[in-house]
């Protein structure tokens, strides 16, 4: 059994995936061109943004985008705790702070009255700028933005989305991707649309931006005279290889797999929602489901079923095991566990469990009599 099965997706797509390589290698033309020209305007068409420009992480993605932006020393960039690193990573390594806000335990998304406490907090400080925020659409969900973009405005904040475990998801019919000034998202293979290596993009309507955007992106290039670098960017193209797996993978992605993860996870709430704390989809928003995460009671608990799961051959992962404010990389900021004690009993209860379009339902029996037991 797999986590995320991508065997199966590659075995359904197998003959489009293949040519697609086939056709790239066949150019000899593998940094940018063809292919990711085409992903570019697919994916800027399905979010509705006027531009995607992508590039080759969804680490990158987010730092390009704070690069666009200019973000630097004396700047605060307010992000959720409860995230993977590159959420915060990308504005320390431009020598911004990042300000981490505890989540709604519901969601595990950032929760907004965090957020309004904290850019309060920093302004009666008075040593840091709030310039931006970024909220994370979590396991598939995206964030609050109802409340967060009220928040943003209010104290004349940008909001840069990260979407890269929430592609495909919306609010009312409004796609992630949409909502930041700008959005950023990764095509890391266990995403929900992912490639076979790393890749990633930013979505924006600014033109200005965009043009910014497509020079940062290749060592801060003029774009007339790829010899004339106009400002210090980064080496940061998505393949054409890698444009090429995922134009068959979006098509499929649209198709049939957001209906199909959305079904596997009703199936899993069926079964599961008399026993454990199942995910909460606010009312109006859908899932791309990046993760089904079940909250247990206590860590001994969860512990303890994960190890019988794993007996049983059964996979599951703890997304996450701890908060950013725990990491070693920000032990010199010295936050106590009590400013985020929604972060600290997440990271103690949640467990997520196998999730992908090609789950089939007497696989989720399966999963669901183990964790029954």
């Amino acid at each position: 059994m797999q986590f995320r099965d991508l065997g199966a997706q590659y075995q359904a797509l197998k003959q489009d995936i293949d040519e697609g390589i086939q056709n790239v290698i066949n150019s000899s033309a593998f940094i940018l061109g063809k292919p990711v020209t085409e992903l570019e305007g697919r994916l800027a068409d399905y979010v509705g943004r006027k531009h995607c420009v992508s590039c080759g992480n969804g680490t990158d993605a987010l730092q390009l985008a704070l690069m666009a932006w200019g973000i630097g020393h004396g700047d605060a960039v307010f992000t959720s705790d409860f995230t993977y690193f590159a959420s915060a990573g990308t504005s320390s390594i431009l020598g911004a702070a990042p300000i981490f806000v505890d989540i709604n335990l519901a969601t595990f998304n950032m929760d907004p009255d965090s957020l309004e406490a904290a850019i309060q907090r920093v302004i009666a400080k008075g040593q840091l700028t709030p310039k931006v925020i970024v909220p994370v659409d979590l396991f598939g969900q995206p964030a609050d933005y109802d409340k967060i973009l009220p928040i943003a405005k209010k104290y004349g904040l940008k909001v840069l989305e990260d979407a890269a475990q929430g592609f495909g998801g919306n609010i009312r019919g409004k796609l992630a991707g949409s909502f930041g000034d700008l959005s950023a998202t990764s095509f890391f293979p266990a995403k929900p649309l992912g490639c076979y290596g790393d890749g990633g993009a930013i979505f924006t309507d600014d033109d200005e931006i965009n043009a910014r955007l497509r020079s940062l992106r290749v060592q801060g290039k003029s774009p007339v005279d790829k010899y004339d670098n106009r400002e210090i960017g980064m080496n940061s193209r998505l393949d054409a290889i890698q444009a090429a797996v995922l134009l068959p993978k979006f098509k499929a992605f649209v198709d049939y797999e957001l209906e199909a993860v959305n079904k596997a996870a009703k199936w899993y709430t069926e079964r599961l929602k008399d026993r454990f704390v199942i995910p909460t989809v606010q009312d109006g928003f859908y899932s791309s489901w990046a993760q089904y995460t079940i909250l247990l009671d206590t860590k001994e608990e969860r512990d303890a079923i994960q190890a019988n799961l794993k007996a049983k051959g059964i996979p599951s992962m703890v997304y996450y095991p701890r908060g950013l404010h725990q990491q070693e990389a920000y032990a010199w900021m010295d936050l106590s566990d009590d400013m985020y004690p929604n972060t600290i009993e997440a990271t103690k209860r949640v467990l997520s469990l196998p999730m992908h379009p090609y789950l089939t339902e007497e696989t989720v029996d399966q999963i669901c009599r183990e964790l029954l037991a």
